[in-house]
């Protein structure tokens, strides 16, 4: 089994320099980045992949990426489901945690580079986006899921998408802070969708089965800093068993037998924001058996079976094996972003930190 070591100073550029250029290959001349060549493009990993091209030092293809949703943004501050080619794939909705992150990966592209000119070309896209979000916002804090195109609102919610939400809210309040920008409607809309992540379990999944059995549910409050200090080390540990197959990584769900890159490198990170630092570095090490020779990774491996499953190598999957490699490494700037909450303040910081134990 390939196994690679990935610590506090030790980034190796050599071995991740393939995987930042397979994302470069796959990104189209446009700016937007499918999920492989040929493939659709949704928002939310369309930004994934931008993260990891910003932690790979290239700044244009990122950059790129981003005025992508900037000349595509919709009037009224959302992004469809799925594009390919240049054109609409799926047009029936707009999903709200898709359309959130865009202030994740700015703000992560700002915390790299130090480029607030960027900053300033992407307000009005960012801001387009989140008050796109927060009009979806139901009674309780939550944010629903979508805005269906033909039916409107779909008044159901999502724990992991709510999760993501909360964390590009705190990206959000950073980039209008950084910029002189007075959104106190948006801080009072992420404590609200906080409190209703951690005290509301009513309010999520009423419409469909529980998506209880999916990893992504049981660790993104982590991951997002919903869940912090003890609790947080506490909530990873009361399933661990369920999802983590030792050598192989996080399972996507925990009635099936099929690991996934993608997941497992968010799992890391959300070791990480729990201060379980070795515990992160070995479960990053058990990853590098998937990865091909490009410097890709496959999506997933079905243990049952012994077998890739998809025969596909997204471009989303390196960017998060990039996030972990930096969270893991503090390589640039923003190796802390999914370490710790972090709101910035004028001339001063306040910070919930979570350092590795």
């Amino acid at each position: 089994m390939t196994q690679l070591y990935v610590s506090m100073g030790f980034f190796p550029e050599e071995y991740f320099t393939g995987t930042v250029d397979y994302i470069v290959r796959t990104q189209d001349a446009d700016g937007a980045i499918p999920w492989f060549e040929g493939g659709p493009m949704d928002p939310w990993d369309h930004i994934e992949s931008a993260m990891g091209l910003a932690i790979g030092g290239r700044f244009d293809e990122a950059k790129a990426a981003y005025r992508w949703l900037k000349d595509n943004q919709l009037p009224n501050g959302s992004w469809l489901a799925a594009y390919k080619d240049g054109e609409v794939e799926d047009g029936t909705r707009a999903e709200s945690n898709f359309v959130a992150y865009i202030a994740t990966g700015v703000w992560q592209y700002h915390l790299i580079s130090d480029d607030k000119a960027f900053l300033e070309e992407m307000w009005d896209t960012v801001s387009g986006a989140i008050e796109f979000v927060l009009r979806l916002q139901g009674p309780e804090g939550q944010i629903y899921w979508c805005e269906d195109t033909t039916l409107g609102i779909r008044e159901d919610s999502l724990v992991t998408g709510c999760s993501s939400i909360y964390k590009s809210l705190e990206c959000a309040l950073n980039i209008a802070t950084t910029l002189d920008q007075e959104v106190p409607h948006w801080a009072l809309a992420r404590t609200r969708l906080g409190h209703a992540i951690g005290n509301h379990p009513e309010v999520f999944d009423r419409t469909w089965d529980s998506k209880s059995r999916f990893a992504m549910d049981w660790f993104y409050p982590v991951l997002t800093n919903v869940i912090q200090g003890s609790a947080a080390k506490q909530h990873l540990h009361s399933r661990w068993h369920e999802f983590v197959v030792s050598d192989l990584g996080c399972v996507c769900v925990n009635d099936e037998p099929w690991v996934t890159v993608a997941e497992s490198c968010e799992l890391v990170m959300s070791l990480l924001a729990a201060g379980q630092y070795q515990q992160a570095v070995n479960l990053f090490s058990w990853l590098h058996q998937f990865r091909d020779d490009d410097g890709s990774y496959w999506t997933g491996y079905v243990h049952r079976d012994d077998a890739l499953w998809p025969l596909e190598k997204p471009t989303w999957t390196a960017g998060a094996v990039l996030m972990a490699a930096d969270a893991l490494s503090n390589k640039t700037g923003a190796a802390h972003l999914f370490r710790q909450e972090l709101i910035v303040n004028t001339g001063s910081s306040t910070t919930s930190m979570n350092t590795p134990g």
